[in-house]
């Protein structure tokens, strides 16, 4: 799956920038809130927004404090995946609890230099893990090679029927990057200004799909 991140995008033209990319299957939303990370972005009044004026299913990243207070409201208002951060709640599981209440898909998203094994009894509860590739804050960033350990180490648990969830990774991640998070094993593939900076965004998601599906072939074979 591609996910395009609108915070590449032109939040002049959201509507259409969005519109730019139809045949995505996620459309990932960054939201920040200026205290959990260094930048502030779009909150759920924007969100509200775009989900009328797009079919596209929102995979909404919330980088921000207090997730047990504001995540559940992504999921009321209609976003189809609400991710959070571990290391912003005490108790992620309960934070997912309210999510699925609400109505949403419940992802949980680590830190580049956050170890994955101490969650992973609770992945259970979830229905996406995202790892981040790069520092959650800003776009434009370097992809991080060694946080594909992480992927792998949940690919493998999904492979032998433990976990049921989509492994998901999101930050520096284009044409260069993707064979490397999809021989990983990840799902689903986070892309900003890989998608945004080309002349046609439709195009470029196809592509990026494209390369994903000969990498697994190759790694089948």
């Amino acid at each position: 799956m591609i996910a395009p991140s609108i915070l590449s995008a032109d939040f002049a033209r959201l509507a259409e920038e969005m519109q730019a990319v139809e045949g995505a299957d996620w459309l990932h939303v960054d939201v920040m809130d200026n205290h959990f990370v260094p930048n502030l972005t779009l909150g759920l009044p924007v969100v509200q927004s775009l989900l009328k004026t797009t079919d596209i299913p929102l995979d909404c990243h919330l980088m921000i404090e207090d997730p047990g207070r504001w995540a559940p409201p992504y999921a009321e208002a209609g976003a189809y995946n609400v991710t959070f951060h571990a290391e912003a709640t005490e108790d992620p599981v309960a934070v997912a609890r309210d999510i699925h209440a609400a109505g949403g898909k419940a992802g949980l998203s680590v830190k580049p230099n956050t170890p994955i094994e101490p969650y992973l009894e609770i992945l259970r509860n979830f229905d996406t893990l995202l790892v981040m590739s790069v520092e959650p804050g800003f776009g434009g960033q370097s992809f991080i090679p060694q946080v594909l350990d992480k992927a792998r180490a949940v690919r493998r648990l999904v492979d032998s029927g433990e976990l049921r969830l989509v492994v998901e990774i999101d930050g520096g991640i284009n044409m260069n990057t993707i064979e490397a998070a999809a021989e990983a094993g990840v799902d689903c593939f986070v892309a900003g200004s890989a998608v945004y900076g080309t002349p046609d965004p439709a195009a470029t998601v196809e592509a990026l799909r494209e390369k994903v599906i000969e990498t697994e072939r190759a790694v089948r074979s």
